[in-house]
């Protein structure tokens, strides 16, 4: 549709001018910095940093019931740069004009229902949102439109050249990161640290295949970003950890489509997300409050924090009584949910601010932590693929805390939850395999369950004399004892019976 076909009340705001008034808000020391550079911790103390909105005030003006059909209007224009997670702009990253964003296809992730028979065995009826389908295959390309649609506006209007991006990365960060700045190639470049061997073949392939300067490090996650954080501290590049608060800023996005997905009626919900990082589970409790705050939702839901027992900081702090809590790093063990093998989260302190501005504002307890065993991960991811899913591990992981927080009574039998599954399923086919063969490590703590394991059988019929191969069809008659042979031995194995 074009503009000029929708409602004469929506007509105006649906093309959005740049508005706002955005600030590096620091956790530390409470400065404000301008958004108008690159910026990734507190100048005054090194806190890290969330990007508010000081003029926030203006959106409440407009009452929520015209907000939602804006928005929902507005998902039928055909204009690429609110295609994407900038369909909400006021409220995702106001100040960045529309002749800069960068739109690759990221954004609005199905939504899909687990099939009876799986609801059945979990117990409750819940969905998982498929952010895989985004188009580097991970949830980050929502954090990296964002942040690169940033260094596209810096590059325009201020003259930058030859911008080097770089990031630390289990996978996903990496490929994000490559994919965007590929697209800016001419101004912008990539390099990304991995650490060595802990990344799978098919996200290695990813930078590599954007034309990133790719370097595997020994070590872990945590120790690649300590030297990512040496280089940002000391040389003239961009930052794409989810230390840079614009890679937060659009991981809001993933909050505002689940309103829209469920039209607008949340607070009965319960979101299930993995953290690594902290970086998404933090974004999506600003988003909420951004449309609880505008009217546009009416309440908040449950959001469940997922950590696996090999990495789970957030987990470890929220057990203890609230009076005595001390936060501390955990030193990680391999873990199957590789973006969430993170002992140290950078954006630790935005969930501390953002849970305690969340609680309040909902009323009471609506922010939890569950840790689960790699065990279950991987048997829950197996599980939903099984059953018409196409979860990647940390989808899997999400599963195990959805299963984990029946049991503790969490979330109650009927209640709905809405799981986030990160990744594409494809990108942990390694993991997939090594389940089928037995193959893990003692360290991963895994003992693969005969009902989840498959395998491919080995069809070649006994007593033939020709067998086709490429390049060398059989005679029709060869061919018809081979069909009927195969046919025969397939149809015992699957306990068919012919037709009468």
């Amino acid at each position: 549709m074009k503009a000029i076909d929708f409602p004469k009340d929506i007509q105006a705001q649906l093309i959005p001018e740049p508005s706002g008034r955005l600030v590096y808000a620091c956790l530390g020391c409470g400065a404000d910095h301008p958004a108008d550079a690159l910026l990734y911790t507190c100048p005054s103390c090194g806190g890290v940093l969330l990007i508010e909105d000081r003029d926030a005030d203006r959106l409440r003006k407009t009452p929520g019931a015209h907000w939602r059909r804006l928005f929902d209007y507005r998902k039928m224009l055909n204009e690429p740069a609110l295609s994407g997670v900038f369909l909400f702009h006021e409220f995702l990253a106001p100040q960045i004009p529309l002749e800069d964003v960068v739109y690759l296809g990221e954004g609005f992730t199905p939504i899909v229902a687990a099939s009876p028979t799986l609801a059945d065995q979990v117990g409750t009826p819940f969905f998982f949102k498929n952010d895989g389908q985004n188009p580097s295959a991970s949830f980050k390309d929502r954090g990296m439109a964002a942040a690169m649609s940033f260094i596209n506006h810096l590059v325009r209007t201020k003259g930058l050249k030859d911008v080097l991006s770089i990031c630390a990365s289990t996978g996903d960060t990496s490929a994000a990161a490559a994919l965007y700045a590929s697209y800016l190639a001419g101004s912008v470049k990539s390099a990304v640290l991995l650490p060595r061997g802990k990344v799978t073949p098919q996200q290695l392939s990813q930078p590599l295949g954007s034309g990133a300067r790719v370097f595997e490090l020994p070590g872990v996650f945590d120790d690649c970003m300590k030297v990512v954080e040496h280089l940002a501290d000391r040389y003239d590049v961009a930052l794409l950890n989810s230390k840079n608060a614009w890679r937060v800023l659009g991981q809001e996005s993933y909050s505002f489509e689940i309103a829209q997905q469920f039209d607008y009626d949340v607070q009965d919900l319960a979101l299930f997300l993995p953290i690594g990082n902290a970086g998404n589970i933090t974004a999506i409790l600003a988003g909420l409050l951004k449309f609880y705050r505008a009217g546009i939702i009416d309440g908040l839901p449950k959001v469940v924090g997922v950590q696996s027992a090999h990495a789970d900081p957030v987990f470890q702090y929220y057990s203890q009584p609230p009076a005595r809590r001390t936060y501390r790093p955990v030193t990680v063990q391999p873990s199957v949910a590789q973006a969430a093998m993170i002992g140290n989260p950078v954006s630790m302190p935005r969930v501390l601010r953002l849970v305690e501005t969340y609680e309040r504002a909902a009323g009471g307890p609506r922010f939890f932590v569950v840790q689960v065993a790699e065990q279950a991960i991987m048997d829950s991811m197996l599980l939903a693929n099984q059953n018409g899913h196409v979860a990647c591990t940390q989808g899997g992981e999400s599963l195990a805390g959805l299963r984990t927080a029946l049991g503790v009574g969490i979330v109650r039998l009927g209640e709905t939850a809405v799981l986030d599954s990160t990744a594409h399923a494809l990108k942990f086919a390694d993991f997939q395999n090594q389940y089928y063969q037995n193959g893990f490590g003692p360290e991963f703590r895994i003992t693969p369950k005969d009902e989840l394991k498959n395998h491919p059988v080995a069809i070649v019929p006994e007593g033939l004399t020709a067998l086709p191969a490429p390049g060398h069809p059989l005679a029709p008659e060869d061919m018809a004892a081979y069909v009927q042979a195969v046919g025969r031995e397939i149809a015992r194995r699957l306990g068919l019976a012919e037709k009468r």
